[in-house]
């Protein structure tokens, strides 16, 4: 019984975790904290510790992606550094700034908002040139499009790898355990005791 609730507590954990990475909150790092805490509660018995190293691997992966896609996509706008991390700064303080009151939607448009102005008024900070503000804004919200759709996609990776090793893989024995003492092996040693005389 115990072993139903956790595992619909870990697919639970993993939805919600691949949900909120869609408006750039820390998914992925709930996907590991969820593979940790199942392992553990497990004894490491479906989720190896191997397997824990793996996503976390892959979110730190997906941390970098969205870091420097935004970023690198503004600079091929021929975007100044300060336009870079304006794009990025931007997008995060959109979210809670220019957000619409539409779940999960709202949060992605105030993001993109929020990058497309940031990375304008950085730009516009260097350069007084309104058609090369906009162009780097513009730039920068896609890459930030961009790096958002790569690491849902690696939360989902994430989500699909930890759920099909928990349901579909056979648990390892812990190296610790006692081995099983059949009924016929007990018969046995017990006609093989010696006998002592009383």
């Amino acid at each position: 019984m115990w072993d139903v609730f956790a595992t619909v507590g870990l697919i639970l954990c993993c939805l919600a975790g691949v949900v909120i990475t869609a408006v750039r909150l820390p998914g992925t790092w709930l996907i590991v904290a969820a593979a940790l805490a199942y392992g553990w509660w497990d004894q490491w018995a479906r989720v190896s510790l191997v397997l824990v190293g793996v996503l976390l691997g892959i979110a730190l992966m997906g941390e970098v992606i969205e870091l420097l896609t935004s970023v690198l996509t503004a600079r091929k706008a021929g975007a100044s550094r300060r336009a870079g991390w304006g794009g990025l700064i931007g997008g995060i303080v959109g979210m809670f700034l220019f957000s619409i009151p539409v779940p999960i939607v709202g949060t992605i448009v105030g993001a993109l908002v929020g990058c497309f102005v940031g990375a304008m008024i950085a730009e516009l900070s260097v350069r007084n040139e309104l058609g090369q503000g906009a162009r780097v804004g513009m730039f920068s919200a896609v890459g930030f499009v961009l790096g958002m759709i790569a690491k849902l996609a690696l939360a989902l990776v994430m989500a699909g790898i930890l759920v099909s090793s928990v349901i579909w893989s056979d648990p390892v024995p812990s190296a610790t355990a006692a081995p099983a003492v059949t009924t016929a092996e007990s018969q046995v040693i017990v006609e093989d005791a010696p006998l002592t005389k009383r």
